[in-house]
């Protein structure tokens, strides 16, 4: 006697050692934009998957304006949410993004055993540890391999190939549009403003690029790495999140006599019981993994105790790299011997603070007698040595940049020292701090 089921958990024999019928999983999308329609026209343009995955309905608002002609007529279009739900999928794809209302339909879909895949980071970010647990008790599974890297199969990577290790640090590129951004700024001797309006036009920055620029993306990403690297999880307040907007070309030059560039950098790490978070702009040198990257690609590396680094790179945006990984993520579901099996829940994590590092700091002035020696009085007052003086020829007295590099130290200090020097009448911009992160840490 043989036995069939529509559920992804599947037995190898039925009774008296029978083969089980497999059924493809029933896959609704949530979202028609540009993920959700990479995703459909993978489904429907290979055949060969038919007998794992089947597209039965299309969610999506104005589904009138929506419909695509390629989509075969099997597929349910529909605008109400209960109607998916209803048809019991053995999977929602989720697409559309945002926390509020899409948190409440991803839990309504796991709390009926249904398994979700996700590309949404903001959602990870606010509501993973709740969401995870949820698809536990449920017996089922919530994967997000788009969230995080777009096509680079990064969660995958760590979470299968390195689970043997014991790691203890993740750092990397995580935003396409600020890497773009600060690439070309790098290589043309550009200000931000030209090259983020060629970003727009280029399509690598929405009209308002806030979330990318000033760390936001980058930093829910990091918090479902940080889930995934450490089972822990950091609150999107907890990761102090600096903008690149302060950066200007000035700080390239600077950077070049370094042997440095520029680049937004998340990164988290172990420090003894507690893990350190941030996102910003960061001084990484010009040969390392994170000075190459460049355009709108993202890199990441992993640090583990026994294994040391591995890194990761790729196209971190766009439909069809995305739309890769939620595939991947559905095939891992249909190919699954038994439901929940990468279950896993995320436990809170203590926050630790930032390790000395050296930093650079840059200062425009407007040019006078004892400034330098007022900036040193300061920084020794907390404890903080100079390790260089860097001043271009050929700037304003008006409008003077100039650098001063400091060995490692404590942030608080350096922050202190900055509020001290921050008091002065002669900045004519506010000072800038960025960490710089040396081969071991790029």
């Amino acid at each position: 006697m043989s036995t069939t089921s529509r559920s992804p958990v599947d037995q190898s024999q039925g009774a008296k050692g029978a083969a089980v019928t497999r059924h493809p999983l029933r896959v609704a999308i949530l979202g028609f934009g540009t993920v959700g329609a990479s995703v459909a026209r993978i489904l429907v343009e290979r055949p060969e998957l038919a007998g794992r995955l089947e597209l039965t309905h299309i969610f999506n608002r104005d589904v009138a304006r929506k419909r695509a002609a390629w989509v075969p007529a099997s597929v349910q279009w529909t605008e109400d949410i209960s109607e998916v739900l209803a048809s019991k999928p053995d999977v929602v794809v989720e697409v559309i993004g945002g926390v509020d209302p899409v948190g409440g339909w991803v839990r309504r879909a796991l709390e009926q055993g249904a398994a979700v895949v996700t590309a949404n980071k903001m959602l990870l970010a606010a509501q993973g540890p709740a969401l995870l647990h949820l698809a536990a008790t449920r017996g089922t599974q919530i994967r997000f391999e788009a969230a995080v890297g777009g096509g680079v199969p990064l969660i995958h990577g760590v979470r299968e190939g390195l689970a043997g290790d014991v790691l203890t640090r993740v750092a990397g590129i995580l935003n396409g549009t600020s890497n773009y951004v600060l690439s070309r700024m790098a290589r043309s001797d550009e200000d931000m403003a030209p090259v983020l309006d060629d970003a727009r036009t280029l399509g690598y920055a929405e009209a308002d690029p806030s979330a990318d620029i000033d760390g936001d993306d980058a930093g829910a990403k990091l918090v479902v790495l940080a889930g995934i690297a450490f089972r822990r999880h950091l609150q999107l307040s907890d990761i102090p999140r600096r903008s690149i907007r302060q950066i200007s070309a000035a700080d390239f030059r600077y950077a070049r006599k370094l042997g440095c560039t520029i680049r937004q950098i998340a990164m988290v790490e172990a420090q003894g019981t507690g893990f350190h978070a941030f996102v910003g702009p960061a001084l990484v040198p010009t040969q390392s993994s994170f000075g190459r990257n460049e355009g709108a690609n993202n890199v990441v590396t992993i640090v583990g105790k026994y294994g040391g680094e591995s890194s990761f790179s790729g196209a971190g945006a766009g439909g069809p790299a995305t739309a890769v990984a939620v595939v991947s993520d559905l095939l891992a579901l249909a190919g699954q011997p038994r439901a929940g099996d990468v279950g896993e829940e995320w436990l809170p994590a203590i926050v630790a603070p930032a390790p000395a590092r050296p930093y650079y700091l840059r200062f425009v002035v407007q040019d006078a007698p004892g400034i330098l020696a007022s900036i040193a009085t300061s920084l020794a007052g907390q404890g903080i040595n100079l390790d260089a003086v860097l001043q271009e020829p050929g700037f304003a007295k008006e409008a003077l940049p100039f650098v001063i590099t400091v060995e490692a130290c404590e942030e608080a200090a350096l922050q202190a020292a900055l509020r001290e020097i921050g008091e002065a009448d002669f900045h004519a911009e506010l000072p800038l701090a960025l960490p710089m992160l040396w081969t071991d840490e790029s």
